[in-house]
């Protein structure tokens, strides 16, 4: 009776304690289970948590890859996301998980997997276009936060993050998130979302969200499919897709699944006319380069030349191969390869006849180059009745390695008169004068990861009374990094046009060791009432200890209404690349770059050690269900995060040049404007509060003879804000109005995404209407602003670092329309269009287009720039 009444008072004070959650907004974070089952899944549509009564349903019969998928099937797979329970389906959770399959993967249309995960996922988002080498890899944000809090797992396992910083401002600015596109869409069998933080289940980076891909693991059939398709209203941007996969019998009790893909795509240009190529420009305009018709001898070049507002060239290689095998009675051994090459190209800003003329007569188009290789093993083993826990041992090993290079491009500074091969001077070229190589290698970086983890579990019942599931264990992770510097033609006297390369003063190797204890209760007080405590310990050798926990509930009112509620705190770790990065351009009259935040130098502008972020989470929902059928689920979130890592405030003159000078870099001391010397670097100088809103529901009406018709709806309302906003070393905070604007404004305030999918005797049709709501973004005045105007806070308005236009990206709707024919059981055809009506973003002012190339805002998370996408797809199974 005294443990009765306990559960009763603790019964009573969460009941107090939901509402509240509710009205704060908060998500809660689901991951995947350390020691998770690695059974056949079931692949099915979106679909998310409901109050379905605690039995299991077995394990549906896999339907065809190809054939009608719908929203119930979601209730026949055990989702390994957010909880170490078993047996839980994703509507039975605690936490939001939301289960996409394949099938509807493969409906968006998209051939790479970031992008199809955008167009089915309301939460999910991707900049329109990423600058540099940011543009060669992809990286999701999700919830208005960045790729850096978005933890991704394969299978429950942490996957290893890409090498290619996103060096340039904007949303992503210093990410180096996992790029989902270097796993085969085809070894997909479903990816699990978990909407919340989860650092106390799965350690740094879970604060946004974590993704949790799911392979397949088949023993039998065959798959295969080709795509290709173009963005028709520019006749550019052709793509085309292949891949297969089947599985296998290892002996009686094993199983090997291969999956390879092969892709490529063209580039998509925008098209916009260069100012530099009209032949005229407005009064005053602050006027730079070369203009047809006005300077002597001119040339007639295309005004359309400038093609950096475009989609990379890519040629991607990807495989995966998952297996296992008995050991023993109680034993299993399994793995997982994948490995992916990419050759990918991006346009940069063209370059004027007046450049290099000797080399480039008609003005040249560099191209940044990547060459990556990508590769991750796991292997371990799992096990049962260890004094009564079930277990799981094993070791990942993953790595990205990226050259960075440019090719049709030139050093202006070996072409100068000034240059010289006496090594005393500062116009000293180690590969000669006169002549400059039209291809380079400009830096190589490569991240490695290697995790380690031992996990048990246990299901038991205290007192033989209230049910629980015990689950703990530990890990180990060591993390390298390496810069390796370009050849000197790409850094020396200005580098490359393009792209300057890293020098050797930027080049090294780091590591650190990471070491990280958990334990997590799941008890069940009563029948209908969840309760689950999560606490993680982890150690790192470079930035110290932290400690996070996590409280989830769940009440089921009824079979048909439940209430969920989550409290965590989160951490992510400063990245090593966030740590040592540095990039600097130096020409002989001017210099510029990000300083490694813990170097001497970066100390002289009084840089401190980065500390990690900091974040606490709320979120309360309701799920329900009406009537048979129809899913709903309501959930509220809250997200504070402090010490959020951003770059420093920039530092101009002598106390710039002083500390370029310590990195070790020689700067000519006479022919030095210290006016264009700055220098800066990353710090936690930022706090911010996201809070949203999240709304799915899907039903499908069975109609007989006339066939089945699927709906969903999902929506994504959020809004972030900054609390602080730190001082630099002058005074001045550190984030300007556009660096505000990157991390609270460029994120779209809602998504909706509404989906019908109908199905009758061999025909299919799948429509989807995608609403972005409104980002805003603060841009810089550039050439075509009028020069005699000022900023009130000094100087020019013209490339002003304090003054800023807003520009706001209104809400716009895109419409998708699939249809699918199915022949027989083994061929399947589909025919679709992607923006079919050709929406694209709202054009910026003149004054703020640079160039005049730049005709939409780049780093806007809303509407892509590519326009109308047409596409053929042939499916076969066997």
């Amino acid at each position: 009776m005294r443990l009765k009444r306990r559960f009763s008072l603790l019964a009573t004070t969460l009941c107090t304690v939901v509402p509240y959650m509710s009205a704060s907004a908060a998500t809660v974070s689901t991951a995947p289970a350390h020691a998770h089952s690695r059974t056949h899944h079931t692949p099915a549509t979106s679909t998310h948590a409901t109050p379905a009564a605690a039995k299991a349903t077995p394990v549906a019969r896999r339907k065809k890859a190809s054939g009608p998928v719908m929203a119930g099937d979601a209730e026949t797979i055990n989702v390994t996301t957010g909880t170490h329970s078993t047996n839980r389906k994703a509507r039975q959770s605690s936490s939001p998980v939301t289960v996409v399959s394949a099938a509807t993967l493969r409906r968006s249309g998209m051939v790479n997997l970031a992008d199809a995960l955008t167009r089915t996922y309301a939460s999910v988002n991707v900049v329109a276009m990423a600058g540099d080498s940011a543009a060669l890899t992809s990286s999701i944000q999700m919830r208005g936060l960045g790729p850096n809090e978005v933890l991704v797992l394969i299978d429950g396992k942490r996957r290893h993050t890409t090498a290619n910083i996103v060096a340039d401002a904007g949303p992503q600015f210093g990410s180096t998130g996992a790029d989902l596109n270097t796993i085969p869409a085809n070894a997909i069998d479903h990816i699990e979302v978990l909407e919340d933080g989860a650092a106390a289940m799965y350690g740094s980076d879970a604060i946004a969200g974590v993704v949790n891909i799911i392979t397949k693991k088949q023993d039998h059939g065959f798959h295969a499919s080709a795509q290709t398709g173009a963005n028709a209203y520019n006749g550019d941007g052709w793509q085309y897709q292949l891949n297969a996969d089947g599985g296998l019998k290892l002996g009686n009790d094993g199983y090997m699944h291969i999956s390879g893909q092969m892709y490529h795509t063209d580039h998509m240009v925008v098209g916009a006319q260069d100012h530099r190529l009209l032949g005229y420009w407005p009064t005053n305009a602050t006027t730079t380069g070369y203009y047809n018709g006005v300077v002597s001898n001119a040339q007639n070049v295309p005004k359309d030349s400038n093609k950096i507002l475009s989609t990379g060239e890519e040629t991607r290689e990807s495989l995966a191969i998952d297996f296992g095998k008995k050991v023993s009675e109680n034993i299993d051994f399994y793995g997982l390869i994948t490995y992916m090459h990419r050759h990918g190209e991006t346009y940069q800003n063209y370059r004027t006849p007046n450049i290099a003329p000797t080399m480039y007569p008609s003005g040249f188009s560099p191209l940044e180059t990547i060459e990556e290789n990508d590769y991750a093993a796991t292997l371990g083993l799992k096990g049962s009745n260890f004094f009564g826990f079930d277990w799981d041992l094993s070791t990942t090993y993953g790595a990205d390695g990226a050259k960075i290079g440019n090719k049709n491009t030139a050093n202006t500074g070996m072409l100068a008169s000034t240059c010289s091969t006496d090594s005393s001077s500062v116009y000293y070229s180690a590969d000669g004068c006169g002549w400059s190589p039209t291809s380079t290698r400009a830096e190589t970086y490569r991240m490695a990861q290697w995790t380690n983890n031992l996990d048990f579990r246990r299901n038991f019942n205290i007192g033989h009374v209230v049910p629980m599931t015990l689950a703990f264990g530990g890990e180990h992770r060591l993390e390298t990094y390496q810069i390796i510097e370009g050849t000197p033609a790409s850094y020396q006297l200005g580098g490359t046009q393009g792209y300057a390369g890293l020098g050797p003063n930027s080049a090294g190797n780091w590591s650190r060791d990471i070491w990280a204890a958990y334990v997590d209760g799941d008890f069940h007080p009563v029948k209908h009432w969840d309760l689950d405590f999560a606490g993680r310990f982890e150690h790192y050798t470079d930035v110290g200890n932290t400690q996070n926990g996590k409280i989830s509930t769940r009440y089921d009112i009824s079979p048909r209404i439940a209430v969920r509620a989550t409290i965590s705190t989160g951490f992510r770790a400063p990245t090593l690349a966030e740590q040592h990065y540095s990039a600097m351009n130096v020409d002989p009259n001017s210099a510029s770059g990000l300083l490694p935040v813990n170097s001497a130098a970066a100390k002289l502008l009084g840089a401190s050690a980065l500390k990690p972020e900091q974040s606490v989470s709320e979120s309360g929902g309701i799920v329900v269900e009406p009537v048979k059928g129809l899913h709903v689920e309501v959930d509220v979130y809250q997200i504070n995060l402090r010490n959020r890592i951003v770059g420093g405030g920039t530092v101009k003159g002598q106390q710039a040049y002083d500390a370029i000078t310590a990195m070790g870099y020689a700067l000519p001391t006479n022919n030095i404007n210290l006016n264009d010397v700055s220098a800066y670097y990353m710090t936690n100088g930022a706090s911010t509060r996201t809070q949203g809103l999240d709304i799915k529901a899907d039903y499908t009406f069975h109609m007989g003879n006339a066939g089945n018709l699927a709906l969903s709806m999902a929506l994504d309302l959020n809004r972030t804000r900054l609390h602080h906003n730190a001082l630099g070393t002058d005074g001045q905070p550190l984030l300007n109005a556009q660096n505000v604007a990157y991390i609270t404004t460029a994120y779209p305030r809602s998504k909706i995404i509404l989906n019908a999918f109908y199905t009758w005797k061999n025909w299919d049709v799948n429509i989807r209407q995608t609403r972005y709501g409104e980002t805003t973004s603060m841009l810089s005045y550039a050439d075509w602003t009028d020069k005699t105007l000022t900023c009130p806070s000094g100087g020019a308005l013209a490339y002003s670092n304090s003054c800023f236009a807003q520009f706001k990206n209104t809400p716009r709707w895109l419409t998708d329309l699939e249809f699918g024919y199915r022949f027989n059981q083994h061929w399947h055809l589909a025919i679709g269009a992607n923006n079919i009506f050709n929406i694209r973003p709202r054009r910026v002012n003149q004054i703020n287009n640079s160039r005049g190339a730049k005709i939409y805002d780049q780093y806007s998370l809303q509407v892509p720039i590519t326009g109308g996408y047409y596409y053929g797809r042939l499916n076969v199974d066997f």
